[in-house]
């Protein structure tokens, strides 16, 4: 692959890697590390594995065929869309709601303001629809290109020297909760819901493409286009076990835990990094935990409103005047301020809500991607062989039985 064309396609994966890394790595792993040290890491392992062909359908059905996923899902039928614009009404206030809380109590500890979360989340979503009104998705682009570079940079850096230093805490005969334990799967669920990511965000992707495409006039070739994905989502998955990492040598065993509150928690995780580089590093490091919160919060408010905008069009079958494109943002923003202004007391509470729901509408949107993958519009170098059609079903099947095994939970 030319390095020219390569450039020309960089960005999506990117953007999935921004969306990713926030709450699922930043708050969940790093949880999943504190509370539990190591056990959970072949949790997070498999949740990336399983999901992995989900997602990548986004990119491929776009490099394929030219079209989004939701035209995918149109082909199905129009039930298809209307499953997915459910579920997304039914999810994204609360998920813009979770990015942007804990992205607001970073910010407010790192300004060390007087604000509340609910009046820094109302700036937040200010400043941020403003951007993407006036931006777009170049603006878009071009700033989470730095913020990564910024973020890999940073994390690698705390990643590398926590290793050579080792676990704060002796875990030699320490007692920890047994994987079993009802606390521990309940929290397992959470963890996969968002780990590397919601699957419902697999249509982002393809939306992202078709985005970068447009921005750059060049048609990326399907190899292109999985070449760039892939290399974000390893990114993603490497980064996660990171996280884990951190937490389990910084944080477990010592009878410390994250705090409900999004300041404090905010707190905690810059001085987990400053305990190993030194707190002379601590504002690079709180700008650099707020920059993960912000990339996210960022994405996900382009990617929902993207797709709100796509919906639309394949239901009714004809393009949307542009004027529909404030509105969408705008509504997100108002519908996501009013969960954190009259409902939010509990960081853990919400953010563990939002991951669980992602986690039980999983297998559906896996079924209907996998559908779309597997649609005659889809072929020549996009088309799946034998071997990734089967991979595709055994991920639905596991996603299946797995949100049939916590309703059965909860049933007991």
């Amino acid at each position: 692959m030319k390095s020219s064309n390569f450039l020309k396609t960089l960005g999506p994966g990117i953007l999935f890697a921004s969306a990713a890394i926030g709450v699922s790595h930043l708050v969940q792993s790093t949880r999943a590390g504190a509370s539990y040290g190591f056990l959970l890491l072949g949790a997070v392992l498999i949740a990336n594995v399983v999901k992995f062909p989900f997602f990548e359908f986004g990119s491929r059905y776009a490099a394929a065929t030219g079209t989004s996923l939701l035209a995918g899902y149109r082909k199905r039928g129009k039930w298809a869309v209307y499953v997915y614009l459910l579920i997304t009404l039914g999810s994204m206030f609360v998920v813009t709601a979770a990015v942007s809380f804990v992205c607001a109590g970073i910010l407010t500890n790192l300004l060390g303001l007087s604000l509340s979360v609910a009046q820094m989340s109302g700036a937040l979503f200010i400043g941020v629809v403003a951007l993407l009104l006036i931006g777009r998705y170049s603006a878009l682009d071009g700033f989470l290109k730095v913020v990564s570079i910024f973020l890999l940079i940073s994390t690698v850096a705390v990643f590398v020297v926590t290793l050579l230093n080792g676990p704060v805490a002796e875990s030699t005969g320490l007692e920890s909760a047994g994987f079993w334990e009802v606390s521990t799967l309940s929290f397992t669920i959470a963890l996969i819901g968002w780990m590397p990511t919601a699957v419902d965000m697999s249509v982002w992707n393809s939306l992202w493409t078709l985005a970068r495409m447009k921005q750059t006039g060049y048609k990326s070739s399907v190899r292109e286009v999985l070449f760039e994905f892939r290399l974000g989502y390893v990114i993603s998955a490497l980064l996660a076990v990171c996280f884990l990492t951190l937490g389990a040598y910084l944080m477990y065993g010592t009878g410390e835990e994250f705090s409900d509150s999004a300041i404090v928690f905010a707190d905690q995780i810059v001085a987990l990094y400053t305990r190993t580089l030194g707190v002379g590093f601590r504002w690079v490091i709180a700008i650099s935990a707020f920059s993960v919160m912000l990339s996210t919060t960022i994405t996900v408010f382009d990617g929902y409103a993207r797709t709100l905008r796509e919906i639309a069009v394949q239901i009714r079958d004809r393009p949307l005047p542009k004027t529909f494109s404030p509105l969408f943002l705008i509504g997100l923003a108002a519908g996501s301020y009013m969960i954190i202004a009259f409902y939010v007391t509990s960081l853990k509470s919400l953010v563990d809500f939002a991951t669980t729901l992602s986690f039980v509408i999983a297998p559906v949107i896996a079924y209907l991607n996998l559908k779309a993958m597997t649609g005659a519009e889809v072929s020549g170098p996009g088309e799946l062989n034998q071997g990734w059609r089967i991979y595709g079903w055994i991920g639905v099947i596991l996603l299946s039985l797995f949100t049939f095994c916590y309703l059965l939970l909860l049933a007991l």
